[in-house]
């Protein structure tokens, strides 16, 4: 669970700043001192509006450097790409959503940032016969091995929320029809129902700032926890 904040806010670092969810991580942490986020991005772009954070612009290969010089307590990853920006290209996308984050792991590992929280997506697979889903569990099973003290991984359903670029025809078709479709995924599809990015960010910010160590995989109905366990700390400025 959470601890007290006795010292101030909590250093969080955060990649993938300009996406949806990281977009909503920003404007979440803004509202609130529990945190002091630290964008660290390989250009620069508009915030959102008022956001209260530092942002730090450098190449990839430099984003170590800078997690050794601010020492955060927590890294959320919200890096990713789609097949469309990807040129539609395994090796692009694989590049991203793959290499760039175990890269950026593997960096904050060795700065000393102990805990790390990555949004990766329901159905992520190392075995899938779907190339996204195959690359997403891969992608999780290589940073389960890099040691963290604690790890983690988001998997939402389709994010709902405003986008800055537009949606493709396909997800756009998919968020008007999900409030029709969501009541009739259950079971094992329940994972895949849609989600506010806003709650996921909340639950991101949430679990970065938790102690007890170990691997941990979240849902949606475990994000939808953690978020309210957020919203609870962000109240009292007391563990839930």
């Amino acid at each position: 669970m959470y601890e007290p904040r006795v010292t101030g806010p909590v250093r969080v670092a955060l990649v993938g700043a300009t996406g949806l969810v990281g977009r909503e991580v920003i404007a979440t942490a803004s509202r609130g001192d529990e945190v002091r986020l630290l964008g660290i991005a390989r250009r620069e772009a508009p915030l959102p509006p008022g956001a209260r954070m530092e942002m730090f612009v450098s190449d990839p290969g430099k984003w170590g450097d800078v997690m050794d010089a601010v020492r955060p307590r927590a890294l959320i990853c919200a890096l990713g790409t789609t097949w469309k920006k990807a040129g539609k290209d395994e090796a692009a996308f694989r590049a991203v959503d793959h290499d760039l984050v175990l890269a950026t792991a593997e960096a904050a590992k060795r700065a000393g940032v102990p805990n790390m929280v990555l949004v990766s997506a329901a159905g992520a697979d190392a075995r899938s016969k779907t190339f996204y889903m195959r690359v997403k569990g891969e992608t999780e099973e290589a940073l389960s091995r890099i040691g963290f003290k604690r790890l983690d991984i988001l998997r939402p359903g389709l994010l709902r929320g405003q986008r800055e670029d537009d949606l493709r025809f396909a997800e756009r078709a998919a968020l008007i029809a999900a409030p029709l479709i969501d009541p009739l995924l259950s079971g094992s599809w329940t994972r895949y129902r849609s989600i506010d990015a806003a709650l996921v960010a909340e639950a991101a910010l949430g679990l970065a700032l938790r102690r007890a160590g170990g691997r941990f995989t979240h849902d949606n109905e475990a994000m939808r926890r953690a978020a309210r366990e957020w919203r609870r700390v962000g109240e009292t400025g007391e563990a839930a």
